[in-house]
């Protein structure tokens, strides 16, 4: 088996307008096509993202029903300490601010619905050895102490809008 990449990642998301508007309005993935009111397929080249309206709402500290973690590429360090910028003064959550790790540059934010989203660079040398300046640490030591504050501005979202969705 000769594996080229990934054809799709689905999550299951709470509200699917305000995904839409996190993966493709700030983000910028293009919208390939709906189906019906509760799915919708967003496009980066050849892959694909899929955002399905969860059956049962889901909270940020339920890890089990999320995927742990995906991350986009982009094309160098620099992209990435400009793209943490980006996201930062758009309002989303930055889980860890860019840091070096063996494969490139790298930091984790929280989409609306508390899935995990990591933007790296990839060296073109692939991992290197274990360096001073490289974070080897999990994402998950840096979101441990947010999911109780991320899970009270979801209980108060009726209120008010969240730091997180907010433009």
């Amino acid at each position: 088996m000769k594996l080229t990449g990934i054809n799709q990642i689905t999550l299951r998301v709470n509200d699917l307008r305000m995904a839409e508007e996190f993966y493709g309005g700030i983000l910028g993935l293009k919208l390939d096509h709906r189906v019906g009111a509760n799915i919708t397929y967003l496009r980066i080249n050849s892959d694909m993202l899929v955002l399905v309206k969860a059956e049962t709402r889901g909270s940020p500290e339920a890890r089990d029903i999320r995927v742990d973690h995906f991350g986009f590429r982009l094309s160098s360090d620099a992209e990435v300490d400009a793209a943490a910028v980006y996201l930062d003064d758009r309002g989303v959550h930055l889980v860890t601010r860019p840091a070096h790790r063996r494969e490139g540059r790298a930091f984790f934010v929280m989409d609306p619905d508390g899935n995990l989203v990591e933007f790296y660079s990839m060296r073109d040398t692939g991992i290197n050895n274990d360096s001073a300046d490289i974070d080897i640490s999990s994402p998950n030591v840096h979101v441990a102490p947010n999911r109780p504050k991320i899970a009270e501005e979801s209980d108060s979202a009726e209120v008010k809008k969240s730091r997180r969705s907010r433009k």
